[in-house]
């Protein structure tokens, strides 16, 4: 559903009104896909589930893991076992207790559901068990440096045991029941979703307003018009065409942070009948493809320089960013040569994007790049749930999709490389890949970590499943009355300690 920033402002009137002045009023990029955070997996999931569904744990802004349902944790000294002590008199939406027995189910649910996108993310642990009502204890197959950190997304987020087992995981996707600040009140997709507060929340006295209103308005010039015309009280991936605009309205702000993220666009190498395209199977056009794409003049042309180009699942600022393989510069004639050597008609394939208009302008830049080099590319849209769901069943050639970024570095790489990542839509499978990032997660060594993950990218970044494109800095909008709101470089909207007035 495409909206007008008019019609957006009628829908938001109505919804207005003196009952709803504890509203705050949230426009996000894309709609939620699913809101079970086990099956979920997108963005604006993510950004969902930071009101409705805490985490065993999570950052802060400086990266730190902090205890959210837990209180602190401990690991054996052979990084086996890993104890986590739960906070006490914590409940889900439906009363029933959160306590270690729920835990393991949680845990348990998201190793063995058939629609689990957090298999990969957990793929360490072996077994669990509740050793008493507040304490989890984990037993690993291996060392997991990265698994704390999963712990601070959705593998984290616990759902109730009851309401669960007694819905199918299509109809729990829709009635989620978690132990976050807020609970789902109402959702009409691509529209609304619509979180009450719930009043027995473990931490209710950091929670002020009454409702969430999350308002999925994929193009970013509308977002900022409407907040503008003071519809929205925040919205997330503000235009860097809109930020003069918006600091020099009275009465508005910008919050902004270095981001964990990264753009890319994957290829389908394995998935079903899709992948048997040129494209899919021939790593040496991808490389085609590839030298034809000029990644700084994509940041300066689409985005005014805003952003950081890049070439792997971290940015140039990482101290996992492999500084042996750096961004290479365009090269248009070798990669005419390389499609020349082919033989046959000019090579073509379909790239899928969201409808977002700054994914369009991507897609349409790289398009005339790759016409240069003798390739044709194909440009399909679709909402952003559709296009997800799309890409999951393998019915693309090539994705341009969107990583918000985690904490770990595995958290960026195994899920688009992993032969099992939660991400892995074109099914990319190198045993001798696997096996580095496995080496990787297993130390807390990071000078052993970054060989692996150097040798890794060696492989990786010559079979080019995945082209990674750029990276970019967080910036919402947000009204003055908009006070407590602090940037974390995962991009989600944290709700505690907002307020408004």
């Amino acid at each position: 559903m495409k909206r007008s920033a008019l019609a957006l402002a009628a829908g938001l009137v109505l919804l207005g009104g003196p009952a709803m002045a504890q509203t705050l009023r949230i426009g996000i990029s894309e709609d939620v896909d699913l809101l079970d955070p086990t099956q979920g997996r997108t963005l604006g999931g993510r950004i969902v589930f930071a009101g409705l569904c805490d985490k065993l744990f999570d950052i802060d802004d400086k990266l730190a893991i902090v205890p959210q349902l837990a209180l602190s944790h401990s690991v054996a000294a052979d990084g086996k076992t890993v104890t986590i002590q739960l906070r006490r008199d914590v409940k889900f939406h439906d009363g029933t207790p959160l306590d270690a027995a729920a835990v393991k189910f949680n845990l348990e649910r998201q190793a063995n559901l058939n629609e689990s996108a957090r298999k990969a993310e957990i793929r360490a642990i072996a077994a669990v068990k509740a050793v008493d009502a507040q304490t989890v204890e984990l037993t690993l197959s291996q060392p997991s440096a990265p698994l704390l950190s999963q712990f601070t997304d959705r593998a984290g987020m616990m759902v109730s045991p009851k309401a669960a087992s007694a819905l199918s995981a299509a109809e729990f996707a829709q009635k989620p029941v978690c132990a976050g600040p807020y609970r789902l009140a109402e959702r009409v997709p691509q529209d609304r979703i619509v979180l009450q507060r719930f009043e027995e929340y473990w931490d209710r006295a950091k929670i002020q307003p009454e409702r969430l209103i999350y308002m999925p308005i994929p193009d970013a010039q509308v977002r900022a018009t409407n907040l503008l015309a003071g519809q929205l009280d925040i919205v997330e991936q503000l235009s860097t065409n809109d930020l003069d605009k918006v600091r020099k309205t009275q009465g508005f702000q910008i919050a902004s942070i270095t981001g964990l993220n990264h753009f890319h666009l994957k290829f389908n190498v394995g998935n079903g009948e899709r992948a048997k395209t040129p494209i899919g199977q021939n790593p040496r056009l991808r490389e085609a493809f590839d030298l034809a794409i000029d990644r700084v003049a994509l940041n300066q042309v689409v985005f005014g320089g805003a952003f950081v180009p890049g070439n792997q699942p971290v940015s140039p600022s990482s101290p996992f960013y492999v500084k042996s393989l750096p961004l290479a510069g365009r090269d248009v004639a070798k990669a005419k040569a390389i499609v020349q050597s082919m033989g046959g008609s000019a090579p073509s394939f379909t790239m899928l994007v969201t409808n977002a208009p700054v994914f369009l302008q991507v897609a349409e830049t790289m398009q005339a790049m790759a016409k240069d080099a003798g390739i044709e590319v194909k440009i399909q849209a679709a909402e952003a749930a559709t296009a997800q769901a799309t890409s999951t069943k393998g019915d693309f050639d090539a994705f341009l999709a969107f990583w918000s970024g985690r904490a770990d570095p595995d958290g960026n790489i195994f899920p688009y490389l992993g032969c099992k990542g939660s991400q892995n839509d074109g099914r990319y499978c190198n045993a001798e890949v696997d096996k580095l990032l496995d080496a990787a997660a297993a130390t807390n060594d990071q000078q052993g970590r970054y060989a692996a993950y150097e040798k890794a990218a060696q492989i990786y970044l010559a079979e080019r499943p995945t082209l990674f494109l750029y990276h970019w800095n967080w910036f919402w909008g947000m009204t003055s009355k908009v006070s407590g709101f602090i940037p974390v470089p995962d991009g989600i909207i944290r709700v505690k300690g907002v307020r408004l007035g």
